[in-house]
C-alpha cells in the first residue's frame, strides 16, 4: 500500500495480498510509541518498555497453582498466516511477534507439555468459500476476509491446504500431529464459542488452561474471557502471543491490560515452563 494511503479497515477491498504484508504497520508503530502519553495508569516507567509490569500494582497476585493432571496448554491458531514472513498478515503483527519472540516461545510451550504429559489443545482459525456470503462483519472480519486469511477450498478437502497460510507452523507439527493433541473444530471469528474446544476438554476433565497463540486482543483475549466464564481457571502466557500495530492501536497492549485485569495468571514463557516441571 502507498504511504500516503494507511490501512482502513472500513475501506479494504483495495488491499491484496503482498500490498498487507509490507503494509504500514512499522510506521504505524513508531507513531504510536511517539505520540503515547503516560497516565497513572500505565504500566511502564516513563520512557522505558511500554510493555513492561508495574512497578506498584494494585491487583492482587496470582495464587493459581497447576495440577498438570487437569491442566490444558491450549494454543490459538499457531498458523502460518500469523507466525511467518509470508503470511498475510505479517505486516501487521510480525514486529510484534518478532519482539516477543513468539515462534520461538510458542515451540518451548509445546515440548515442555508434551515432556510433562499434558493434555494439548490447538483451537484453529479456518474460513471456506461459504464463509465468504457473510452479510456482515466487524472491521477485521472484514480485512481477514479480503486478504484471504486462512482460507481453505472445502470443509472436506486437504488440496492446497498443506504450507498454505491456514496450515500450522511446520515446527509444531510433531506436536500437533502426534496422535495425542486435540485438534478442535475450527472457530470463525475470535472466540471459542461456535467450536468444540470447551467439550473436548471436559471430555478430558480438564479444570485449568494455559493459553498461548495468536492475535493477543483478538482470539487469545476472547478465548480467555469464554473459558473464564464456563469455569475454568486461566493462565495467559504473555510473551507467547503477539498483536497487530496498526495507525488504530497497539493490539499487544490492549491485550495484556486485559490479560492482567481478568486472567486468572499471566506468566512468561520461562515461568510456565517451570511450572510444567514443577507445578506446586
Amino acid at each position: 500500500m502507498s504511504k500516503d494511503r494507511p490501512v482502513s479497515t472500513d475501506d479494504t477491498s483495495h488491499l491484496g495480498r503482498r500490498q498487507f504484508m509490507t503494509g504500514s504497520a512499522a510506521v504505524a508503530a513508531a507513531a504510536l510509541a511517539a505520540t503515547a502519553v503516560p497516565g497513572p495508569a500505565h504500566a511502564a516507567k516513563a520512557g522505558g518498555d511500554k510493555y513492561a509490569e508495574p512497578d506498584k500494582p494494585m491487583l492482587p497476585p496470582s495464587n493459581m497453582t497447576l495440577d498438570l493432571s487437569r491442566t490444558a496448554l491450549v494454543v490459538i491458531d499457531p498458523q502460518v498466516d500469523f507466525l511467518r514472513p509470508k503470511g498475510v498478515a505479517w505486516g501487521a503483527v510480525g514486529a510484534s511477534v518478532q519482539e516477543h519472540d513468539v515462534v520461538n516461545n510458542i515451540g518451548r510451550l509445546f515440548a515442555a507439555a508434551k515432556a510433562a504429559g499434558m493434555t494439548v489443545a490447538v483451537s484453529p482459525h479456518y474460513y471456506y468459500p461459504t464463509d465468504k456470503g457473510w452479510k456482515f462483519e466487524g472491521a477485521l472480519e472484514k480485512l481477514m476476509h479480503n486478504i484471504h486469511m486462512f482460507d481453505r477450498g472445502s470443509a472436506y478437502s486437504m488440496n492446497g491446504f498443506d504450507g498454505s497460510g491456514a496450515d500450522f507452523m511446520p515446527e509444531y507439527k510433531q506436536y500437533i500431529f502426534d496422535g495425542k493433541t486435540l485438534i478442535a473444530s475450527p472457530h470463525k471469528v475470535y472466540g471459542p464459542e461456535q467450536n468444540d474446544l470447551a467439550l473436548q476438554l471436559r471430555k478430558q476433565r480438564i479444570e485449568q488452561v494455559v493459553l498461548a497463540g495468536m492475535s493477543a486482543n483478538l482470539c487469545v483475549e476472547s478465548h480467555m474471557r469464554e473459558l473464564l466464564e464456563l469455569g475454568f481457571e486461566v493462565a495467559v502466557v504473555k510473551d507467547a502471543t503477539a498483536a497487530a500495530i496498526l495507525p488504530e492501536g497497539d493490539g499487544y497492549l490492549a491485550a495484556l491490560t486485559n490479560f492482567r485485569f481478568i486472567a486468572n495468571a499471566v506468566w512468561t514463557t520461562s515461568e510456565a515452563v517451570e511450572r510444567f516441571r514443577r507445578p506446586a
